[in-house]
């Protein structure tokens, strides 16, 4: 059942990978003084090296982008130093490795940077607080101005350099799930009544403006993209998103990219304003080789490649479970099953 997981695939002229299991960016909020990666990362990337590619945990571009406690950033020389540390872990294991860059957005809170605002496309803010932090309110953002929007794209683009010092194989835009760029694309998040909103083109504009940014500091083929198409985490749904993102893949589609990651938790839900399921929905309206994920296991997962829905898979939580998860796959033994405990644990 799960054969076609385990030939290689050409990701560019560039990239091989040894299999078509990716490691799903995890959030594990375990970086050290400074938001540096520490050894205990490093060995914990290394266990997981024979997926095909790892994406990192989301890792923060500048300081003002934290919203989760003790999540790493790509910002400072010490943090670029403890990422090289984990890298090289990864790739004497004879693996890949892509870190995702990321921002939180409105989620984001002053108490980890000591400021005193958090920044968004719009002065739109969200109810509740911060994960594992319950004390911490979320603020409403001041919405950020024209010229903080350039410097923003700037920031995206100087960490996939900084990425790249640190010895990642590439890196992936966290352009979903309710986060920054992500913000942009809904109507729920984006009020702007300037050239950032208002209309499908003008809120692609920031995306593609990171996207083109990045492109340029470290090549297409090292440059990948994570999007939410359907605002199912920390957005509101509304149907005039379909015409954005309808757009946003038709611009992608005039770029090259090294894949483009769904981002959503169930890929078995069925959105009517998607006509579908997110997968199903980003394999209509786009070229790129696309990686599914969402609730997938190695048998479903499997599937669905071989019949044409996806071409990688993504696989998250079995992955914290199982440090050797496609040894257990490809030798078809039982593969632990994941429970919360495991979220403050590294092995």
């Amino acid at each position: 059942m799960t054969q076609s997981l385990f030939t290689p695939f050409v990701l560019n002229e560039r990239l091989m990978l040894n299999n078509r299991i990716l490691m799903a960016p995890l959030t594990r909020c375990m970086a050290g003084p400074g938001l540096v990666p520490t050894q205990t990362m490093a060995d914990y990337y290394a266990r997981r090296a024979d997926a095909g590619l790892i994406i990192s945990e989301a890792t923060i571009i500048r300081a003002d982008g934290q919203g989760y406690p003790n999540t790493p950033g790509l910002f400072t020389q010490e943090q670029i130093a403890g990422w090289r540390v984990v890298t090289d872990a990864v790739h004497e294991k004879g693996g890949k490795i892509f870190a995702q860059l990321w921002h939180t957005g409105r989620v984001a809170h002053p108490h980890f940077w000591g400021g005193d605002e958090v920044l968004a496309p719009s002065a739109v803010g969200i109810e509740g607080t911060v994960p594992r932090m319950r004390e911490l309110a979320y603020l409403v953002p001041r919405a950020l101005t024209v010229a903080e929007i350039a410097t923003l794209v700037e920031d995206y683009a100087k960490a996939a350099e900084n990425a790249i010092e640190a010895g990642f194989d590439g890196v992936e835009i966290h352009g979903a799930n309710g986060y920054m760029i992500d913000e942009f694309l809904h109507h729920d998040t984006n009020r702007r009544t300037d050239e950032f909103g208002g209309s499908a083109e003008n809120m692609v504009r920031f995306p593609l403006q990171v996207v083109d940014a990045v492109i340029e500091r470290i090549g297409a083929w090292r440059t990948a993209l994570r999007i939410s198409p359907a605002a199912y985490f920390n957005i509101a749904p509304d149907n005039r998103d379909r015409e954005v993102f309808d757009l946003l893949l038709a611009r992608l589609d005039e770029r090259e990219l090294a894949y483009l990651h769904g981002g959503i938790f169930d890929d078995s839900v069925h959105y009517d304003y998607l006509d579908g399921r997110v997968s199903d929905y980003l394999r209509a309206h786009s070229r790129h080789t696309l990686v599914g994920v969402g609730g997938y296991s190695a048998d479903t997962g499997a599937s669905a490649i071989d019949e044409g829905k996806f071409d990688l898979l993504a696989i998250g939580r079995p992955f914290i479970a199982n440090h050797d998860y496609v040894a257990r796959v490809k030798a078809g033994q039982e593969v632990l099953a994941y429970s919360d405990e495991q979220l403050p644990v590294l092995y």
